[in-house]
C-alpha cells in the first residue's frame, strides 16, 4: 500500500507539471543556444511572454522570428520574446540564427524535455502567458497575417495591468 501511494503521488506530481491554459506556465530554465549561461522564464514575470517552440528546420520559422522581433521592438519593457530552440545539434540553430537574427532570448532545449510538456504537436509552437505566467494564448503554426492576430493578444495582455 505504501508503495502504491508513493507512485500515486509522483503522478499526480507529474500531471500537474503539464502546460494548461489558465494555469501557470511550467518552470523552464534552460542554457541560452549561444552557451553563454541560462535563463529561467521566472525571470521575465511583470512582462507579457511569447513562449516560442522553433526550430532550424521550420520554414514558418523564417517568417515568424523576425515578425517576433518587430513585435518586441515595438512594445519594449512590456512584452518579451522566450525562444526555446528545439534542434538537437544547438549549432543548427545558430546557424539559422546568423540568417534570421534576434535579439531577445533564445534558449536551447536539445534534449527536448518541455515539447511534451507543453503538448507541442508541430513548429512553430508557441505560447502565450500573462503578467503573472499563467498561459493564456496557443498559436500553433505560423502563415501570413498571424502576426495581426498575435500583436492584437499582446496589445490586450499588455493593457491589463
Amino acid at each position: 500500500m505504501k508503495y502504491f501511494f508513493v507512485v500515486l503521488m509522483a503522478l499526480s506530481t507529474c500531471a500537474h507539471a503539464d502546460a494548461e491554459l489558465g494555469m501557470p506556465a511550467p518552470a523552464i530554465n534552460l542554457p541560452l543556444l549561444s552557451g553563454n549561461g541560462s535563463m529561467e522564464l521566472s525571470s521575465l514575470r511583470g512582462k507579457v511572454v511569447y513562449l516560442d517552440f522553433w526550430a532550424s528546420w521550420c520554414g514558418p520559422c523564417r517568417q515568424s522570428l523576425p515578425e517576433l522581433e518587430k513585435l518586441r521592438t515595438k512594445y519594449a519593457g512590456e512584452f518579451e520574446v522566450f525562444a526555446i530552440n528545439l534542434d538537437e545539434k544547438p549549432a543548427d540553430g545558430l546557424k539559422f540564427l546568423e540568417k534570421y537574427p534576434v535579439s531577445y532570448p533564445v534558449v536551447s532545449d536539445a534534449a527536448g524535455r518541455f515539447p511534451e510538456m507543453f503538448k507541442v504537436k508541430g513548429m512553430p509552437t508557441s505560447y502565450v502567458l500573462d503578467r503573472d505566467g499563467n498561459l493564456r494564448f496557443v498559436h500553433e503554426g505560423y502563415r501570413s497575417g498571424d502576426a495581426k492576430k498575435i500583436e492584437s493578444i499582446v496589445q490586450q495582455l499588455v493593457a491589463e495591468k
